[in-house]
């Protein structure tokens, strides 16, 4: 058997091919991931957000940094310099010698395949003369021509090259290694050893154990993991927790440590601006000695913040802070009331003091509050463009008594434009611009028990899925129409009198006929006894002028005696009718009356299949919405907010849950709706009270971006006994006429076999 051979690569080629393999593989895939998007898009998208989002803060710096960024070009740059060196290699590679080729004895003797045996010694007598080193030749040459001689006139040496392509017989494998022959050259061990060792054993672990030890310190969402344990720490010790006391927690995340995190930064005039902005903001608490509330960093973080929320002129440093500091709470707001949600479901299974509802939902308020840079006492309508605290006495004013931001929509135009005369036309058109970009969010509701026989009836202890479709609409949509005209109180008379009519000569519908006789017995006992019943006369009115008095009592007595006439004449018509109706039945066979007997037991089985049918297609198309939603993922990006203040481009996003409002506890996990852009379907799950009764629960949607847009829709439970569990179930249960039909049948299955062995034998 041939051995084998490995060898680096002398000259080379080898190397050149797979380093051109090596720098394609990745210069493609960066280039595809890498390379920066059409700016124009970028550019035609603000544009087109600018009538609405123009004098937003996050809109204007997005526009500078995207004239300024020079990012986008040194990745260009980079980019093409390695499709440079990858074209060059590759052009190297094709002008590379083919080093392998098939041996070939006819082209080393420049013959045609095929050539006669005097042909080749003709040849080889001429390329000798040339070729010879006796006579100045190359001897290289001189021997590849011998061997193609050999291989061509030898029998054993035709038969090789036949064979294994070799006049010499099978030779070893030959393995070469893409690497040059320097690199393990004796002159460079002590370099390439040199480059390993720091390569693998020094700069490797470093990297790694860098990147390692900074994941550990974070979440999955990116927030420390002390900041979490800090939060968790302060919502048990303070479970009703309030405004104030929140900010103070919020702005001690360790995020804004410098020591902690590079971004956050501590200025030397922080000693002075600082101080400053405390006086004016007034009492914030400086003196609580509470760590780390009086830490630099956490008073600091509070004062922007508390500025922030005031809509407070800050220097330029502290304003760059300030967006550092504001960017940042969204998400750290978000992990605190993951935080304490998962404290109240613990809380409930261990015993302790448990965060109560109104922390979470101040965690949920202080995020719209940071977005809109707004305090919790300030008026919704401040969201919208130029409007100031001055401004807000037109809108609250007796006249048009108009609070919220669904006030000002319900506003006829007329009016509206009256109110807000202070605008000039082109300040009213951008306030309703924006108004008009708002989200109108629609909830429906279906509340029921999957997996269980009946849906809809809610048993102690069972899961309850909530599942809520949130549509969301413009508020450019709920703008106030043309109201239609209404009609006059006697056209109202008119179609309430034609709609009873019309009522009254509606036929009954098919479901509603069965019954009959029941019905007109008992329809015919109330009227009996509503002919027993004397009706007493009106007494006559003592008053001024009697006789006009009486005339009118005495008018309103005949009329109702004639009406008590002919009501009871209709009574004793329908009573005739009904006992008329009920001989004609009782007139009919035995065997007609099975025959409408078995007719309606197949309606009514024709009905049970058809409503089994309805709820396998509803659970089917249920498990099918479950497995698409985990296997999409859907993009969080939605519709861009509306804020002045925010530094950054924030999506519209919800959440929504459950309350009990009068216990204040949170009955569901609040789900974070990130992906309503037109419709969304959420299941809320939760477990039933253990005890039986009637319980009012709310469906609550609060926004994170927007004040005043909250809903809060009433949920009523009706908890009724769970089932008993059937120890023995009617299908196991076996008739006894039928085990001895099974056993006489086994018995006689035996005889009959032992009477076939007989017969055999």
């Amino acid at each position: 058997m041939a051995g084998q051979q490995f060898q680096y690569d002398d000259s080379g080629n080898t190397f050149f091919y797979f380093l051109t393999s090596f720098v394609g593989l990745i210069v493609i895939p960066a280039t595809y991931y890498l390379w920066p998007r059409d700016q124009n898009a970028e550019q035609l998208r603000l544009k087109s957000l600018r009538r609405v989002h123009g004098r937003c803060l996050w809109y204007r710096l997005r526009l500078m940094k995207s004239q300024q960024s020079i990012v986008p070009t040194l990745k260009k740059a980079a980019l093409l310099f390695g499709w440079l060196v990858f074209l060059l290699l590759a052009y190297k590679v094709s002008k590379l010698d083919r080093e392998y080729q098939e041996y070939n004895p006819y082209e080393v003797l420049s013959l045609d395949p095929g050539a006669s045996l005097s042909e080749i010694k003709k040849q080889y007598r001429v390329l000798s003369l040339k070729y010879h080193p006796d006579k100045g030749g190359d001897e290289a040459t001189f021997m590849r021509i011998a061997k193609a001689y050999a291989a061509l006139t030898n029998e054993q040496s035709r038969q090789n090259w036949e064979m294994y392509g070799n006049p010499d017989g099978p030779g070893a494998t030959s393995f070469g290694i893409a690497l040059p022959a320097w690199i393990v050259d004796q002159k460079n061990s002590m370099l390439v050893l040199l480059v390993y060792g720091l390569a693998f054993m020094v700069i490797l672990p470093v990297v790694v154990g860098t990147w390692w030890y900074r994941s550990i310190r974070y979440s999955g969402d990116q927030i420390l993991i002390n900041t979490t344990q800090l939060f968790m720490h302060f919502m048990c010790k303070t479970p009703n927790m309030n405004m104030k006391r929140l900010i103070m927690v919020l702005t001690a995340a360790l995020e804004f440590d410098p020591r902690n995190n590079k971004e956050a930064t501590i200025r030397p005039t922080d000693n002075v601006e600082v101080p400053q902005l405390i006086r004016e903001l007034g009492n914030i608490n400086v003196k609580k000695k509470e760590p780390p509330f009086y830490y630099p960093y956490s008073l600091k973080a509070r004062v922007l913040v508390l500025a922030h929320l005031a809509r407070m002129d800050v220097s330029e440093e502290l304003e760059e802070d300030q967006r550092f500091v504001v960017k940042k709470t969204p998400a750290l707001l978000q992990e605190m009331i993951n935080v304490g949600c998962q404290l109240i479901f613990m809380a409930n299974s261990r015993g302790f003091s448990a965060p109560r509802l109104v922390t979470i939902e101040n965690c949920m308020k202080l995020t719209q509050m940071i977005v809109q840079g707004l305090k919790e006492s300030k008026s919704p309508l401040l969201q919208l463009p130029h409007f100031e605290e001055e401004h807000l006495r037109y809108c609250i004013s007796k006249k048009y008594k108009v609070r919220t931001l669904q006030d000002l929509v319900s506003l006829k135009d007329s009016d509206r434009r009256n109110m807000l005369r202070f605008l000039g036309e082109e300040k009213y058109d951008e306030v309703m611009a924006v108004l008009a970009s708002f989200p109108h969010i629609t909830m429906d509701i279906k509340l029921q028990v999957l997996d269980d026989e009946d849906s809809s009836n809610i048993t102690a202890g069972s899961i309850v899925t909530v599942t809520v479709t949130l549509n969301r609409k413009r508020m450019a949509d709920m703008f106030e129409q043309e109201q239609e005209p209404v009609p006059c109180q006697g056209d109202e008379t008119a179609t309430t009198e034609e709609a009873q009519g019309d009522t009254s000569k509606a036929k009954p519908k098919v479901w509603q006929n069965k019954n009959k006789g029941a019905k007109k017995t008992a329809k015919s006992k109330k009227k009996k006894l509503t002919k027993k019943k004397a009706t007493p006369a009106p007494a006559k009115n003592k008053q001024a002028n009697g006789t006009v008095a009486g005339n009118e009592a005495a008018t309103t007595t005949t009329t109702a005696a004639a009406t008590v006439a002919t009501k009871e004449e209709d009574d004793d018509g329908s009573d005739k009718g009904s006992e008329s109706d009920e001989g004609e039945a009782n007139k009919d066979s035995p065997s007609e009356r099975d025959e409408d007997s078995d007719k309606q037991s197949d309606t009514e089985v024709d009905e049970m299949a058809g409503d089994d049918e309805e709820e396998w297609e509803a659970l089917q198309q249920s498990i099918q919405r479950r497995e698409r939603a985990l296997l999409e993922t859907k993009s969080k990006v939605t519709h861009p907010v509306y804020s002045l203040y925010f530094p950054e481009e924030k999506q519209e996003w919800w959440w929504l849950y459950i309350a009990d409002r009068r216990e204040h506890t949170l009955v569901s996990m609040p789900s974070h709706v990130c992906t309503l852009k037109d419709t969304e379907e959420v299941e809320l799950k939760f477990s039933a009270p253990s005890k039986t009764g009637n319980y009012q629960y709310s469906v609550i949607l609060r926004s994170d971006s927007y004040l005043g847009l909250d809903q809060i829709k009433p949920l009523k439970l009706e908890v009724h006994e769970a089932k008993a569990i059937l120890d023995n179930h009617p299908q196991w249960d076996i008739p006894d006429t039928e085990e001895e039909d099974e056993e006489q049948e086994d018995s006689d299955g035996i005889e009959e076999s032992e009477d076939d062995d007989e017969d055999n034998d």
